[in-house]
């Protein structure tokens, strides 16, 4: 496990009604407890830039957000536009519906054009598989090798808007489950790391997570984290 949790967190500020004054709060405490990236919503990667400048922390951003369902040539000037305003990190959604259909040669060459577009800017890419949406674990498997052979830096469960009906009617979004991280990562492969997003609430939460192989986790509760690290470890109070 790695020395540092919140070294591994990528601080979320993704809810549609985050305003700039929550995005600039968001910054200072990501930087103040050091996190590896803040993923902002696109129009805010230049604002986060600004906010970041010299803490090193990353900005990160996401692209077809969050149901995937753009086209494959939105998403890539989706992430030419957000490297290009200073973003490092790319979080792609995947389109689902392909994924249901089994359409691998569709869902290879999208993430292929995100990941070109990414790298020509040195930028890293996670593709996104929406675990909530897609139940069958062969096909969680076959979403890492495509990913892998595209060339991806990361496989990421959720976006944690993956609200799913209920038979009650309630819509509600599981997010990472150790069952996914833990196939994601025997899937992966070496070159592969695992991104485990949505649900992370809490320290023993995100502990886990890494116990079980995941080397980022996509957070909004990276103050509470920060705060169990810091009560397990004796450090500063935030």
């Amino acid at each position: 496990m790695a020395n540092s949790l919140t070294a591994l967190i990528d601080h979320a500020i993704l809810h549609p009604t985050m305003t700039e004054a929550e995005l600039r709060s968001g910054c200072k405490l990501a930087a103040n407890v050091s996190v590896a990236s803040v993923c902002v919503k696109p129009y805010a990667v230049p604002s986060a830039v600004g906010f970041l400048e010299g803490s090193g922390v990353a900005v990160s951003t996401v692209v077809g957000f969050p149901h995937g369902a753009n086209t494959v040539d939105t998403k890539m000037f989706e992430t030419r536009t957000a490297c290009q305003q200073g973003a490092q990190e790319i979080d792609m959604v995947i389109n689902i519906a392909k994924a249901v259909e089994q359409d691998w040669g569709y869902l290879e060459d999208e993430i292929r054009a995100v990941v070109d577009t990414a790298h020509s800017f040195a930028a890293i890419v996670k593709v996104i598989f929406e675990t909530d949406y897609i139940s069958d674990d062969t096909l969680k498997i076959e979403l890492c090798r495509i990913s892998g052979r595209a060339g991806a830096e990361f496989v990421k469960t959720s976006t944690g808007f993956g609200f799913v009906k209920q038979p009650d009617g309630q819509l509600l979004s599981h997010g990472a489950t150790e069952h996914d991280v833990r196939l994601m990562r025997e899937h992966a492969g070496p070159h592969l790391q695992v991104k485990a997003s949505g649900g992370i609430r809490s320290f023993a939460d995100a502990q886990r997570m890494v116990e079980l192989g995941a080397t980022r986790l996509g957070t909004s509760a990276t103050k509470a984290i920060a705060q169990g690290e810091s009560d397990a470890g004796g450090g500063d109070d935030y």
